[in-house]
C-alpha cells in the first residue's frame, strides 16, 4: 500500500532537539577518513530505494473495473486516501502493532474509509472484490520501481565491509514481498531492516534508530550513517542520536533549500552519495594500476 506521510506522533524530542543549540547541523565535512569510520549505514526505503509507479487513481481505477464498476476520480481518490491513511494512523499507529490488528484488517478498514470520503459507496461483495485486488497490487512489485542506483549502491557498501540495514515506516509486506519481488534481497542487498509495523514505532521517533543500531550489533551513533529523503523522519531523529545523515532530493522539491539551509548535505542521487562517502578512494579504484 501507498504509505503517505503519517499524522505525526508526539514530537516533543525534536523541539527539544531544535531549540538546544544543535539546529540540525550536518556532520563534519565529509572526507575519505569516514568510510574507514563507519561500521553501519542505513537506508529509507520510498524515495531513498523505490519509487511508486503511475498514481494511486490507476490502481483503484484497474480494481473498480475489475469488479465490474466505473473508473472513481482519481483527485477524490486521491484525496480521501489521505484523509483515510492519517486516521488510520492516529487511530491505529504502526499499522494496527500495539492492537495485534492483522494487515489485511488494517488496510481493508483504510481503504473503505478512503473509497467513502471520496464519495463512493459499494455493497459489501463488491467492495470485497475491489480491495483484494488492490491489497494483492500492494503486495507485489507492480506499484514500484527501484531506482537505478539503488542496487549498485547498496552492494558497493556491503562490498567494503558494512552492515545495511533498511529503516522504514512500512508493514511486514515490504520485508516479506516487496523488497524481494524488487531484488531488493536480506543477504544481498542488506542485512536487516527495521519496519513500523513489526516493531511497533515510526520514523521520526528515534527509538526505530535505536533499533537499528542494536541490530547491528550494538553500533555507536557515531559509526553510522543513516540516507533518506526526509528532513523530519530522516535526518533529524538521526542526527538526534548522534549518528552521520544525508538527505536525497531525488525529485527537486520545493523543501530542499530549507534542507540545505538548516545544515543538512542534500545530493540527487545515490550515485552522489556514493562520491560523498568515499571521496578520493572511488577515483583511486578507477584508475588503473599503471596509472598510480
Amino acid at each position: 500500500m501507498l504509505s503517505l506521510p503519517n499524522v505525526a506522533p508526539d514530537t516533543t524530542w525534536l523541539k527539544k532537539y531544535m531549540h538546544s543549540g544543535h539546529h540540525l547541523h550536518s556532520p563534519p565535512s565529509m572526507s575519505p577518513s569516514l568510510l574507514s569510520k563507519l561500521r553501519l549505514v542505513t537506508v529509507d526505503v520510498t524515495g531513498t530505494l523505490i519509487a511508486y509507479r503511475g498514481q494511486l487513481g490507476d490502481y483503484y481505477c484497474m480494481a473498480a473495473k475489475s469488479a465490474g464498476m466505473p473508473c472513481p476520480d482519481y483527485t477524490r481518490v486521491h484525496q480521501g486516501f489521505k484523509l483515510a491513511y492519517a486516521e488510520m494512523s492516529r487511530r491505529h499507529p504502526c499499522f494496527g502493532h500495539a492492537a495485534a490488528m492483522p494487515n489485511a484488517e488494517w488496510w481493508k478498514m483504510c481503504v473503505r474509509d478512503s473509497f467513502a470520503m471520496a464519495g463512493y459507496d459499494y455493497d459489501d461483495d463488491t467492495f470485497e472484490r475491489i480491495f483484494r485486488r488492490i491489497y494483492a497490487t500492494f503486495g507485489s512489485s507492480a506499484p514500484y520501481t527501484v531506482f537505478p542506483d539503488a542496487r549498485r549502491f547498496l552492494r558497493w557498501l556491503r562490498g567494503r565491509g558494512l552492515v545495511v540495514g533498511v529503516v522504514s515506516n512500512a508493514e511486514c509486506r515490504y520485508r516479506d514481498v516487496v523488497l524481494p519481488a524488487l531484488g531488493l534481497n536480506q543477504g544481498s542487498e542488506w542485512d536487516f531492516g527495521v519496519f513500523s509495523g513489526i516493531v511497533g514505532f515510526e520514523k521520526p521517533d528515534p527509538r526505530i534508530y535505536e533499533a537499528a543500531l542494536e541490530a547491528a550489533g550494538g553500533v555507536a551513533p557515531g559509526e553510522a550513517l543513516h540516507i533518506g529523503d526526509s528532513l523530519r523522519k530522516d535526518y533529524a531523529p538521526a542526527r538526534s542520536l548522534g549518528m552521520h545523515a544525508l538527505l536525497l532530493d531525488r525529485f527537486r522539491t520545493a523543501e530542499a533549500e530549507s534542507w540545505r539551509r538548516s545544515g543538512a548535505p542534500v545530493l540527487p542521487d545515490l550515485a552522489a552519495a556514493r562520491e560523498w562517502l568515499a571521496g578520493d578512494v572511488i577515483r583511486e579504484e578507477a584508475e588503473p594500476a599503471t596509472a598510480r
